[in-house]
C-alpha cells in the first residue's frame, strides 16, 4: 500500500493530506470504537464513502477543514473532525458524523491524515509511519482514490438524501450517466459551500 500525498493549493507547505481508499472493510466497528473513545493514535478523517461522489468533493472537504485549522476557526476538536463536518450541508455537526462519519455498518471507507507541526508534536507523523498505521488497523483492501473507485462506493440514494437533492427534474430526465454525475457532484458542492448560509 502506497499512502497518496496530496498538494492542495493555498496550504502552508507544512501541511501534508494522505488520502487513502478502503474497499470491503470488515472491522468498521473497532475504528468507530476507537473514534469514540478518542484514541489519539486513530486521529484520522474516517468518512463514509458511500456519500461520497467524487475526489474533488473529498479534496474540498479536506481544505476547507485545513483552512480552518490554520485560521484557526475549527468548530470541531480538530481538523479530522473538521473534515467530516465539512461534507455535510448542514451545520449540526452530531449530524454531520451520523451522515458522513464512519459507523460500525460502514463497508467502504475514506482516509485523510492532515499532518503538520504543532507544539505537542513539532515533527509530524511520516508518510510511511502512517502507512503502516493504517495497514495494520483497518481490515480492508486498499484501492487508490479516484473518481471510479469513489463512485463504485456511492450510494445515490444517501447522496440525494443527505443533500436535498431528490425530485429535480431535469436532473432525473438526463439520460447521459456522465453529465448527470458532473452535474450531481456540482449540486454536492453547491450544498458544501452554502452550509449554514
Amino acid at each position: 500500500m502506497e499512502l497518496e500525498i496530496v498538494k492542495l493549493e493555498h496550504l502552508p507547505d507544512t501541511y501534508t493530506v494522505h488520502v487513502a481508499l478502503f474497499q470491503d472493510v470488515k472491522n468498521a466497528a473497532f475504528l468507530h470504537e476507537q473514534l469514540l473513545a478518542r484514541n489519539t493514535d486513530f486521529e484520522y478523517a474516517f468518512i463514509d464513502a458511500s456519500v461520497v461522489v467524487s475526489r474533488i468533493q473529498l479534496l474540498s472537504a479536506i481544505f476547507k477543514a485545513a483552512n480552518a485549522s490554520v485560521n484557526g476557526a475549527l468548530q470541531t476538536p480538530n481538523v479530522h473532525s473538521e473534515t467530516v463536518v465539512s461534507l455535510s450541508s448542514s451545520k449540526n455537526i452530531a449530524e454531520a458524523y451520523r451522515r458522513f462519519g464512519i459507523s460500525p455498518t460502514t463497508k467502504d471507507l475514506l482516509v485523510a491524515k492532515i499532518t503538520f507541526p504543532t507544539e505537542a508534536q513539532p515533527e509530524p507523523a511520516a508518510t510511511e509511519s502512517i502507512a503502516k498505521h493504517l495497514r495494520q488497523n483497518i481490515e480492508g483492501d486498499y484501492v487508490p482514490v479516484t473518481d471510479e473507485n469513489i463512485t463504485a462506493c456511492t450510494d445515490m440514494t444517501k447522496v440525494r438524501k443527505y443533500y436535498k437533492i431528490n425530485g429535480i427534474n431535469w436532473l432525473d430526465a438526463l439520460e447521459n450517466t456522465q453529465t448527470k454525475q458532473q452535474q450531481i457532484e456540482s449540486l454536492v458542492l453547491g450544498s458544501m459551500a452554502l452550509r449554514g448560509v
